[in-house]
């Protein structure tokens, strides 16, 4: 085991960085720019049952200090990823986590069961909180839904993790989360995207093709590391339920106020479009990091923040 390597539910990683969904392609896609094996695990794309074309251009601004996106789940569906991209998770250096949306509980057990089956995706990620459809954020609102969809999915997920991806609801997120983990989820992503809004001056309309899209990128970053750690100081440190953290980061520094909020492991996307090397650049710091700190692994550090 290495300075930075760490475990979630069992599943081992060589390092805690992890490549979030809809950033990196369907599996190995990323494998062109940097060396797979040195990432702890890669994320698929969000796969719904159907194909999706997902919302018309514009789909992605700039932003101060972060991108806006409406890409509204653009993706294969689940027949042909089953059949083009599923094998290509035994080849690839790394854990591949495999994201499902849906718009009903029939859709998520219908994606969730077949992906329970391919014994190269060891995770499963619900994303039930993609704020740039009309159907992606199915039980993020309401907590007893919530645990009934993951009791549902419980049922057919008899192998895999199962995580669950929730939104960065500023209050209600805790009864989110122990709601998730009541129904059967082994962890959390904690989080999705930012809703918000982006208006043309001009023409008085929406600058992207719908009204309600997601903020990522560095501007989020400091919520959701308040986020991740009220999630884990209130609910997951008890329950040994382990966080992966997402939200804005770029650089070691940022991956590590993570690690000391509570996550186990931390999820980078946006910084993939400025730098795909990024992931790597973040691994080497957070291992200069642990050995500065004096610990045998990355684990003495997590939740390890003093107020």
């Amino acid at each position: 085991m290495g300075l930075i390597s760490t475990d979630l539910c069992g599943v081992a990683l060589s390092s805690p960085v992890v490549l979030a969904a809809g950033t990196c392609g369907y599996v190995d896609e990323m494998a062109d720019a940097i060396d797979l094996a040195r990432v702890g695990a890669v994320t698929t794309k969000s796969i719904t049952r159907e194909p999706r074309e997902g919302n018309q251009p514009t789909r992605i601004l700039d932003a101060p200090a972060g991108m806006i996106n409406a890409i509204g789940l653009a993706n294969m569906g689940l027949d042909r990823f089953i059949a083009e991209k599923a094998p290509l998770a035994a080849s690839v250096p790394t854990n591949v986590i495999g994201s499902v949306a849906g718009g009903s509980v029939e859709e998520y057990l219908r994606i969730a069961g077949r992906f329970d089956e391919i014994e190269a995706i060891p995770i499963i990620e619900l994303n039930v909180s993609c704020p740039n459809t009309d159907d992606g954020r199915h039980a993020s609102d309401d907590p007893d839904r919530l645990k009934g969809l993951l009791a549902e999915v419980r049922g057919v997920v008899t192998r895999s993790r199962l995580f669950v991806k929730l939104p960065p609801k500023t209050d209600g997120l805790v009864d989110l989360a122990e709601s998730a983990v009541a129904g059967g989820a082994d962890g959390l992503t904690l989080t999705n995207t930012l809703e918000v809004m982006s208006i043309d001056v001009e023409t008085r309309r929406s600058r992207l093709t719908r009204p309600r899209m997601g903020y990522s990128g560095p501007g989020i970053h400091p919520l959701s590391v308040r986020l991740v750690h009220q999630v884990y100081k209130e609910f997951a440190a008890d329950a040994g339920v382990p966080i992966i953290g997402t939200g804005g980061v770029s650089d070691w520094r940022e991956a590590a106020e993570m690690i000391l909020a509570g996550a186990t492991a931390v999820g980078m996307g946006t910084a993939l479009y400025v730098d795909p090397r990024s992931p790597i650049h973040v691994a080497e710091g957070l291992q200069r990091w642990v050995r500065s700190q004096g610990c045998a692994s990355i684990g003495e550090l997590v939740g390890a923040f003093e107020q």
